[in-house]
């Protein structure tokens, strides 16, 4: 059986994105691997099993295109305003809070903000299916 270990994304600016994920997502760096002209950062905090690897190619100034194919990473939250706020206090300026149901029970609720390379992150209250 595979273990899904880490998702990878390239950014244009790696301290401005450890940045970014240290506030919004309270992910550390649990390794570093610096190469000539590139690095790789793997960030990961306890709650975590799965990381986030960070590519960061030297001289790269153009903002990476995601194509049709990217969607998001989703993350499961307990308080979902309280993350709102904390976003909106850093100027990360998320999404309002929306909620989505099915035959009238609510499946999720929810809201989005954009990473410094324009990557697409889900805040969900934990709820249901959503742990």
């Amino acid at each position: 059986m595979a273990k899904i270990i880490h998702s990878m994304v390239r950014v244009v600016d790696l301290d401005k994105s450890l940045k970014f994920y240290k506030e919004a997502l309270e992910l550390d760096i649990a390794e570093r691997l610096d190469f000539e002209g590139f690095s790789l950062v793997y960030l990961r905090n306890e709650e975590n099993d799965m990381e986030l690897e960070l590519t960061w190619n030297e001289g790269t100034e153009e903002a990476y295109t995601h194509g049709s194919g990217y969607g998001h990473l989703a993350v499961a939250v307990d308080d979902l305003e309280a993350e709102h706020e904390k976003l909106v206090g850093f100027g990360y300026e998320p999404a309002e809070i929306k909620e989505f149901f099915r035959d009238g029970q609510l499946l999720a609720k929810f809201f989005f903000v954009q990473d410094p390379d324009g990557y697409k992150i889900e805040f969900l209250q934990r709820h249901g299916r959503y742990q």
